[in-house]
């Protein structure tokens, strides 16, 4: 098993191509962002550049998870360390071996695939023991380690049909045992989950963290759906325009948003905001005012001004008194009532349980409601930075 170590990691596409093709990738580039006129991805004389001083160390048999927004950089640093992309600038460390220049098949890592990427030619058992075979190994430890595989991802019935026989999910498991089987320093995941519908999604997170407790070894987990990260990271890699915005555990990221960017990805349904003043330890949000905590007071007993307040949907509560909101969409979900809101001209969401208010009286209605949320809930961001106050 295997430390990784990335140090100051840097990927840039070269540009090529003539000014009036660069000036027409800047334009179409600055055209996806609207809100800042500029590009999402830094533009260099070199080239683009889609990682910028990535920095990460992964402890030995540590489940990490980059997450974060298409474009972002993510699959790219994956890459970088499975070796099928070069290193453009800094350097890569495998169990304590530096491996910028290191052949991918000489790394000791194993990766999976969106697509699963598997032969169609070939049987679940000869797609497994495709790569043991390639190194000669005795046929009886091959089939050794196939049967083994097969049995921890419970696809041995399936040794002998043909990838098209075969469900997503069932596709999925074989790509993960054609990677297992070799018994990898690391494993890397590419999105491997992306392709399934929202059910077999669940069924098959399960079966990862039970995979993760059975094989010892280090996983690097890409996906852009933060609940995804949220149930199978032991630590977040949350990425925006190749850069690290916040590097934490589960509970970490989403109780202590390092930013506004974080705050709003991480979380289901997203984060409320709204624009604030900030005076005197006391915070004014739609003409209500909150008292802030001694701990937050002494926080912010410098700032005064303009702020932007988050508060999550699971933490807002319908009061007889608050702020005043019509109830413009309702969508009941089982256990919870989703609320949206027209607060004064803003969206906002409130998830309530069904068993705190009467269902029939809201859902489906337009009631006018009254809100709160618990000043120690709440989350404070600097309007110009957009970092976290507290």
């Amino acid at each position: 098993m295997a430390e990784v170590k990335l140090v100051n990691i840097k990927k840039v596409y070269p540009f090529s191509g003539d000014e009036k093709k660069k000036k027409k990738f800047l334009k179409k580039e600055t055209e996806k962002n609207p809100e800042t006129n500029k590009p999402n991805l830094q533009i260099t004389e070199e080239g683009v550049v889609a990682v910028q001083e990535f920095n990460l160390d992964i402890a030995d048999k540590e489940f990490i998870v980059l997450v974060g927004p298409s474009g972002c950089g993510k699959s790219t640093t994956l890459r970088m360390v499975a070796g099928l992309e070069e290193i453009s600038g800094g350097e890569l460390y495998i169990d304590g071996k530096l491996c910028n220049d290191v052949a991918p098949k000489d790394r000791d890592i194993a990766m999976v695939f969106q697509n699963y990427a598997l032969y169609p030619h070939m049987t679940v058992y000869e797609n497994m023991a495709f790569s043991l075979k390639l190194k000669k190994l005795p046929k009886d430890e091959i089939d050794k380690k196939v049967r083994e595989a097969a049995e921890i991802l419970d696809i041995t019935q399936y040794l002998d049909r043909k990838p098209k026989a075969l469900s997503g999910g069932q596709r999925q498991r074989v790509a993960i045992g054609r990677a297992i089987v070799r018994s990898p320093k690391v494993l890397l995941m590419d999105e491997p989950l992306s392709n399934l519908d929202a059910k077999l999604r669940n069924q098959m997170r399960a079966e990862i963290i039970k995979l993760r407790q059975r094989i010892e070894t280090t996983f690097v987990y890409v996906t852009h759906d933060q609940v995804e990260a949220m149930t199978l990271g032991d630590r977040i890699v949350i990425m925006k325009d190749g850069y690290i915005q916040q590097i934490g555990t589960p509970q970490e990221v989403f109780n202590h948003p390092c930013n506004l960017f974080v705050a709003g990805f991480i979380g289901t349904p997203q984060m409320n905001f709204f624009d604030a003043k900030l005076e005197n330890g006391k915070v004014t949000v739609q003409g209500h005012e909150i008292e802030l905590t001694a701990d937050q007071k002494a926080a912010v007993k410098d700032k005064s001004g303009d702020v932007v307040l988050g508060v999550r949907p699971v933490h807002i509560t319908l009061a007889d008194k608050g702020i005043e909101a019509k109830i413009d969409v309702t969508e009941l979900m089982g256990s919870e009532l989703h609320l949206h809101l027209d607060s004064n001209g803003k969206d906002v969401v409130a998830v309530v349980p069904t068993t705190e208010i009467d269902v029939d009286k809201l859902h489906g209605t337009h009631e006018t409601v009254h809100y709160t949320f618990k000043p120690e809930l709440v989350h404070l961001f600097d309007k110009e930075t957009e970092k976290s106050l507290l």
